[in-house]
């Protein structure tokens, strides 16, 4: 799966999202709707992580649907 795909599938994918990251809000993800660099720059603001950190949790939550 790519994050095109990822986005056309997203209302799908929310729930496995949440789970992944409890601190994100339900706000958060529908910010993101399955947009790469949104969800990033949300797992960072809301993780106060760097961008490295939340570029690689992206890309485990791909690798992992």
């Amino acid at each position: 799966m790519n994050w095109t795909q990822v986005e056309g599938k997203w209302d799908e994918l929310v729930g496995k999202a949440r789970t992944k990251w409890g601190k994100l809000t339900d706000q958060d993800l529908e910010q993101a709707k399955g947009r790469r660099q949104q969800l990033v720059a949300k797992l960072q603001q809301r993780y106060g992580e760097s961008k490295e950190w939340a570029e690689k949790q992206a890309d485990e939550f791909l690798a992992q649907i």
